[in-house]
């Protein structure tokens, strides 16, 4: 429908006018312009499934355009983006007509929105106050399915939001799905309701793993993966990618003669009744609540635990609950009145990538970061990305000069998603990785099993010394506070800090003559030094840095021995034997101890006083948790993580990396997120709350 020319004059259109809707007039050009504009990115989202801006941006241009019609009225055009549902279909698919029309929601961006919208509900429906339901807004593809005497016969795409693609057969591949429900218990013949389908975190994790052990192309995001799983054509497929359901509107019912329900009163009631049918309805995470101030409250509550969700939202709907009302306030030809949705900060903005730098890390391996025009993403101004290794910048396609879309997803990291390779004109060119290390020079190496390219160069490459260093002293480490990322470059610049042994060999009286330095703070920073000498063992072996070999791992390695040098007769295999202890990592360690300059290191690190014995806590072998593994999630609030965890060792437990059916006990903080879904899955499994898992520790309580 557009070719190359028009993709790219349209995308400088769209920047120009993003400028633009700052002013608060835009000139009759301008608006047909902005038409164009919104008309062109309609069909990029619901025809290509190829967005070329965020859903952030889209709404700026929508409202500025709704905001300008309302002013001037005269300037509406029938054929106006707010005058109807976007267009566009595919064909891949039978095409089929919605019962109702599937409308947008209106959008609010803070509380004086939400306000208004409660302003105008109370006004239309002259009620003194308005009761709403209020719910999580999910970040996946739009459905719609029809449920006939009982039966599931059809399921559809949301298309253009009056006619759909007929995916039933992929529908049916969704567990979450009943195949048949008993809506006839509830006086309903037929029905039609709405949702939406997504691919939770964890499995939208491992289906990228798979992907990519079997050489494939990782899927962007869980939003991107769901939507695309819906056009497959293989049902085999679709059932591999695990997708979820939720379903929180009924658009539509033909009742049984003489049948009614009072669950079909309210919004509230009809999700309580999906849910009691067997439907994933956000039964368990709505409210009501009677007027807008503890609306308000809740939305910002949801807003700050999102990133804990075991799937990605992207804000909260907020609906008047009672159908009634509803139906007296009616609707826009864009969207109904009795709705609306509190979008939390964007999560996704278009920048472009300027420019490139190559990170040493302190196994040598060598990370680019691209470098982009600062963007504000989710609250947060982002100038930086790690772009991770020379294959995700082939898989990503990136050239410097390009248009990206960046994304600060769950873990709030920012993402490269994708670039435009359709908005480029010449001026881009590749990214040419660099063969020799950009810090010491040293050419560099990458084997045939990593992605990464490496400087071998260790024990000369300032980079690297420096971060093995940080890396020391950081706080699951040696914990030597005062002695952190930017002292540490401070003293190696200057020549007093050259190693890891030289922590224990500062000079204090010339750090003293330093700048910034009082007498107060290097007291601090020697007696904290002088502390990690008595750190326990597992805390060195996780200090040292030795290749995959994180906290859990170094716990198990110093339980296993009595002084540390008995790692180096360990062989691979008896590494292995070691509980989730694999051949890579066994591998690492041996090699590690079979290195005559990290024998050395450790010889100095033991002349100089730290501790190289396990000095084992007692451990009553019926102790209450003898032979019994726990993990803790979420925030807990009468313990600290660590302390909860030394209580489960110094009972004679121990604690697992992650939720498997190895795994005994799982205490569940508040706010927990995708740990307490897998477990749920796990029958095995024993889901315990704080205080529970105190009583257990007080009165040694039967774990079996």
């Amino acid at each position: 429908m557009y070719n190359n020319e028009q993709t790219q004059q349209l995308q400088a259109d769209t920047l120009e006018l993003l400028q633009k809707v700052k002013e608060d007039k835009l000139t009759a050009e301008e608006l047909k312009l902005l038409r164009n504009v919104l008309r062109f990115h309609e069909y990029r989202y619901y025809v290509m499934s190829s967005p070329l801006i965020a859903d952030g941006e889209y709404d700026t241009l929508y409202k500025a355009l709704e905001k300008q019609e309302q002013q001037s009225p005269d300037l509406v055009t029938p054929d106006s983006p707010t005058q109807r549902v976007a267009k566009g279909l595919i064909k891949d698919f039978p095409k089929v007509q919605h019962l109702v029309p599937m409308l947008s929601l209106d959008n609010s961006y803070n509380a004086e929105d939400l306000l208004d919208f409660d302003r105008k509900a109370r006004e239309l429906s002259r009620l003194p106050e308005v009761e709403y339901c209020v719910e999580p807004k999910f970040d996946g593809a739009s459905i719609s399915l029809i449920y006939d005497n009982d039966m599931l016969v059809r399921g559809a795409t949301r298309g253009d939001g009056v006619t759909g693609d007929d995916i039933t057969i992929n529908i049916r591949q969704i567990k979450s799905v009943p195949l048949s429900a008993k809506f006839s218990k509830y006086g309903i013949q037929q029905i039609e309701i709405r949702g939406e389908v997504l691919m939770n975190k964890d499995n939208f994790a491992a289906y990228n793993d798979a992907q990519e052990q079997a050489g494939l192309e990782r899927l962007a995001n869980p939003r991107n993966a769901a939507a695309g799983s819906l056009r497959i054509k293989d049902p085999k497929e679709v059932s591999r990618r695990n997708l979820e359901a939720f379903l929180y509107h009924v658009s539509d019912v033909t009742l049984l003669p003489e049948g009614q329900s009072e669950s079909l009163l309210t919004h509230s009631g009809t999700l309580e009744m999906l849910w009691n049918l067997g439907f994933r309805s956000p039964e368990k995470e709505k409210r009501v609540f009677k007027g807008m101030q503890d609306v308000i409250r809740y939305c910002e509550e949801y807003e700050a635990k999102r990133d804990d969700l075991p799937y990605e939202i992207d804000g909260m709907v907020v609906k008047v609950n009672q159908l009634e009302v509803q139906e007296k306030l009616g609707m826009t030809s864009h969207h109904p009145r009795w709705a609306i949705a509190f979008k939390f900060k964007a999560r996704q903005a278009t920048s472009k990538l300027i420019g490139i730098e190559y990170q040493v890390g302190r196994t040598g391996a060598i990370t680019p970061v691209a470098k982009i025009d600062p963007v504000t993403v989710g609250g947060v101004t982002v100038g930086s990305i790690s772009i991770h290794n020379e294959d995700y910048i082939k898989e990503k396609d990136l050239q410097l000069g390009d248009t990206i879309l960046i994304e600060r997803s769950g873990d709030v990291i920012p993402q490269v998603v994708k670039s435009f390779p359709e908005l480029r004109n010449g001026s881009q060119h590749p990214i040419t990785f660099p063969v020799n290390c950009p810090v010491c020079g040293h050419p560099l190496v990458k084997t045939q099993d990593e992605a990464v390219w490496r400087c071998p160069n260790s024990n000369n490459c300032e980079a690297q010394i420096i971060e093995r260093i940080v890396h020391f002293n950081s706080k699951d480490a040696m914990d030597i506070r005062g002695l952190g990322d930017a002292i540490v470059r401070r003293l190696y610049t200057l020549g007093l800090l050259k190693d890891i042994p030289g922590i224990y060999t500062l000079s204090f009286d010339t750090i003293k003559t330093l700048e910034g330095f009082g007498a107060r703070s290097v007291a601090n920073l020697q007696t904290a030094i002088e502390a990690s000498k008595k750190q326990p063992l597992y805390r060195l072996i996780y200090a040292l840095g030795i290749r995959f070999v994180g906290e859990n791992t170094s716990k198990v390695l110093a339980n296993s021995i009595s002084n540390l040098y008995e790692l180096g007769d360990y062989s691979v295999e008896k590494l292995q034997d070691l509980e989730d202890i694999g051949p890579k990592v066994a591998n690492s360690i041996y090699q590690f101890f079979h290195v005559d300059q990290n024998i050395e290191l450790l010889k100095k690190l033991e002349d100089l006083g730290l501790q190289f014995n396990n000095v084992k806590k007692e451990r009553a072998t019926d102790g209450n948790f003898s032979g019994q593994t726990f993990l803790f999630t979420g925030t807990l609030n009468k313990l600290k993580r660590s302390d909860a965890e030394a209580l489960v060792e110094q009972n004679g437990g121990k604690i697992a990396g992650s939720v498997s059916s190895k795994l005994n006990y799982l205490v569940v903080g508040e706010d927990a997120g995708s740990k307490l879904e897998k477990a749920k899955k796990i029958e095995t499994v024993k889901i315990i709350s704080e205080d529970e898992f105190l009583q257990m520790v007080a009165r040694g309580s039967d774990t079996q």
